[in-house]
């Protein structure tokens, strides 16, 4: 169980630092620089809607990058089989994201089984840190470190996208362009999400099955839940019991005091609900991509750093850019680190993410 310690320090990243690496944790530095921002009407036909942000990507390059992941990362029984099931089952895949992938992939003059898989593959695949936290004025912080392979081309295709309906803001996330779910998004003045792989040695058959038995995709299900929930609990309650197609961590942060948990996953339903107990002095929850009442690997032990981190700054001393600065600790922060977000649905004209690794 995670505690935090009553050691304060002066909120200055800086001193932060040097605090943290005199416990013995380094930070990395680097030169990050904001993703692009766009808008996406959600007013406008679902095959249409991404067309105006595309124009601004170079199409070859995203083409490429799509062919040479379906090629590096996918059997070819699993393409030929999304290829002919896709032709079949076409009428019945989830809406609106299939014909959002559509819409895309006619663009790009891809089949749209071929643009299916890499949103797919992405589900099961990436590595993170989130953490949810409350100040000693029980204001809750949200930030994650979203780090996965391929990061020269991902680094070029983060972007911030703020979803329209009626031509107010909605709702904001962080992804890849050709990626039509979120891993990180707010809903203003609601709550935010963010999504951690929990790695249980998925079988590509299991994740076809689940895909045809419209089981949502992981990132899928954060875009539908900033989309349709009203609050954190109705958030909460649908992340929890949606049947999913893969396992997975979903760490949710709210407006009130004690309004963060993390939810560990299975594809049927919650394996654990943990929430934040600041009362108890449980006031941030750390997750990165393994069980928390499980030792972590000592080979991927972001989790220590973290909490180190966090209980030297301590809740007096909370604020969304000391958060950036606990998830630019190392190893939290490491060499596939794509980008880093954080946010607060309170505060959310400050939500901020930063491509990290830049060269």
């Amino acid at each position: 169980m995670q505690t935090a310690g009553p050691g304060t320090c002066p909120a200055l990243a800086p001193l932060l630092l040097l605090l943290w690496a005199g416990a013995g944790v380094s930070a990395v530095s680097a030169m990050p620089r904001d993703p692009p921002l766009f808008n996406v009407s959600l007013d406008v036909a679902p095959e249409l809607r991404w067309l105006p942000v595309l124009q601004h990507f170079d199409l070859d390059f995203l083409r490429n990058f799509i062919v040479q992941v379906i090629g590096e990362k996918i059997p070819k029984w699993v393409h030929a089989v999304m290829r002919k099931a896709v032709k079949e089952l076409e009428g019945s895949l989830p809406q609106p994201y299939t014909n959002e992938i559509r819409g895309m992939c006619d663009v790009l003059n891809l089949s749209l089984a071929d643009c299916l898989l890499p949103n797919l593959l992405y589900e099961f695949t990436a590595f993170c840190t989130s953490i949810v936290a409350q100040d000693s004025r029980g204001n809750i912080y949200h930030g994650r470190n979203l780090d996965y392979a391929f990061g020269d081309f991902f680094r070029k295709m983060t972007v911030n996208v703020q979803f329209l309906k009626n031509g107010q803001i909605a709702f904001t996330g962080t992804t890849f362009i050709g990626y039509v779910g979120l891993w990180t998004g707010q809903r203003p003045y609601k709550f935010t999400i963010s999504g951690n792989e929990r790695d249980k040695g998925w079988l590509w058959q299991n994740v076809i099955a689940a895909f045809f038995q419209r089981h949502s995709p992981v990132s899928w299900l954060i875009r539908t839940t900033l989309s349709e929930s009203e609050n954190f609990e109705e958030a909460v309650y649908k992340l929890a019991k949606t049947p999913l197609i893969a396992d997975v961590y979903y760490i949710v942060g709210g407006m009130s005091p004690r309004e963060g948990v993390v939810i560990t996953r299975k594809r049927s339903g919650p394996a654990d609900i943990w929430p934040l107990d600041p009362l108890n002095g449980a006031w941030f929850r750390v997750e990165t991509n393994y069980d928390h009442w499980k030792p972590a690997p000592e080979k991927d032990d972001r989790r220590t750093p973290a909490i180190k981190a966090l209980n030297a700054m301590g809740p007096a001393n909370l604020t969304l850019e000391a958060l950036y600065q606990v998830l630019s600790v190392f190893p939290v922060y490491n060499n596939i680190t794509i980008y880093t977000t954080v946010m607060s649905a309170a505060s959310p004209e400050k939500y901020m993410t930063r491509i990290r690794n830049l060269d």
